[in-house]
């Protein structure tokens, strides 16, 4: 195959895989014969032919079809269609809807601009009295008091956090050679294939691994804010490990468990907003634990559960029913972490109603309002509870 075709599958290539999708050196290769077994100048069969050869998963068909039609079109024929509109008065067909994702396209056409150093010379002059790293600083400014880039680097921060739980015994066994248990059924077993004598015994030893996490998140107003940027950690976390079930709750409980299962956050997030119709509205935690309680909790709360409950405590209901439903979340899970954004003041007081129902029912009471709490979370919930940490909370109702 000659001419500009191999060298504009290779940019489109690269076009792609700096939009994110994982496209190889093999997929490149793959690629250019696909388009040496084709019609060329037949649209359908060049896209299809690409589409195989560098698309490896369902959710990045959108993205790839949404980067084809710009990289690939047709100069002559947009002039075309435009020179049609003004003819047709002016009114020009409504564009098809971008896909989730399609902004990284779009970014990924913009070539980067390099700054141009200026000159001078100036000797270079270092104060480093009451400096920070921009990191540290980060990891220790309030979300609610981040600008939008800010925010953007607090998100690929959290997308790097991994949640590893303490894991527990299961009652299932796996064939080990020198477990601590004697196998008499796999031992007479292999010992048919010996004429029946007792040459080896199987052992096996008792599996770990890791309790389900569940996570209930308060998206009311006034946790908005801290709920978008948590939505990042919940995904993080969901495709990191197995038995995560996420939920969302202002006014009524919403389950966003499959939808945080998608690899891409963009995809994920617009799911979550299709199926979550409450946001930044008013809270109902009482009603909104009630109705987990009743529908999900034998579901999910199961082999060692560890629960973390996302909210302020400011219900809108009054404290009414919400520590009968508290206690029995409690009771049904092994472990009840309560995350609030309000711990960040020093002068924190419970007095609230719905704070004082909700706290002698908890095994830990933190704070989640910067990148740095989360990762305090994160070792805090790879080694068992301590009962101590609730003894001064309880001693202040």
């Amino acid at each position: 195959m000659t001419g500009q075709i191999p060298t504009n599958v290779l940019h489109f290539a690269r076009l792609l895989r700096r939009a994110g999708l994982k496209v190889g050196p093999a997929d490149m290769l793959a690629a250019q014969q696909a388009v040496g077994l084709i019609d060329i100048g037949n649209k359908q069969q060049m896209q299809s032919a690409l589409r195989a050869t560098m698309v490896h998963r369902h959710e990045d068909t959108d993205l790839f079809d949404y980067a084809f039609s710009i990289y690939w079109r047709d100069p002559a024929a947009a002039m075309q269609a435009k020179a049609m509109a003004a003819l047709d008065g002016g009114k020009e067909t409504a564009p098809e809807k971008a896909p989730p994702g399609a902004k990284r396209i779009e970014d990924a056409f913009r070539p980067k601009q390099e700054k141009r150093e200026i000159p001078d010379d100036r000797p270079a002059e270092y104060d480093a009295v009451m400096t920070v790293s921009e990191r540290e600083r980060l990891n220790t400014m309030d979300f609610e008091a981040m600008s939008a880039a800010e925010i953007a680097q607090a998100k690929a921060e959290i997308a790097r956090l991994h949640l590893p739980l303490d894991e527990k015994r299961t009652r299932r066994h796996r064939p080990d050679a020198s477990g601590p248990r004697i196998d008499l059924r796999a031992t007479l077993r292999r010992s048919l294939r010996q004429g029946g004598e007792l040459a080896v015994l199987a052992r096996t030893r008792r599996t770990t691994k890791p309790p389900p996490l569940v996570v209930l998140c308060d998206i009311s107003g006034s946790m908005a804010r801290y709920a978008q940027i948590l939505l990042h950690f919940l995904h993080a976390v969901a495709n990191d490990r197995d038995r995560v079930h996420s939920f969302l709750f202002g006014t009524r409980l919403s389950n966003i468990t499959r939808q945080l299962k998608a690899r891409d956050p963009e995809v994920a997030f617009q799911l979550v907003a299709h199926a979550v119709p409450d946001w930044s509205g008013g809270t109902r935690i009482g009603e909104a634990i009630a109705r987990f309680n009743h529908d999900w909790s034998r579901r999910v709360l199961g082999q060692g559960a560890v629960v973390l409950l996302v909210t302020d405590g400011l219900d809108r209901e009054g404290a009414a029913g919400l520590a009968d439903e508290m206690e029995r979340l409690h009771k049904s899970c092994a472990r009840l972490v309560w995350l609030n954004p309000l711990l960040r003041w020093d002068g924190f007081a419970p007095k609230s109603q719905g704070i004082r129902a909700m706290l002698p029912h908890v095994d830990e009471f933190r704070t989640v309002h910067n990148i740095a709490s989360l990762r305090s979370l994160v070792e805090t919930l790879s080694r068992p509870a301590s009962p101590r940490e609730m003894d001064r909370w309880r001693k202040a109702l």
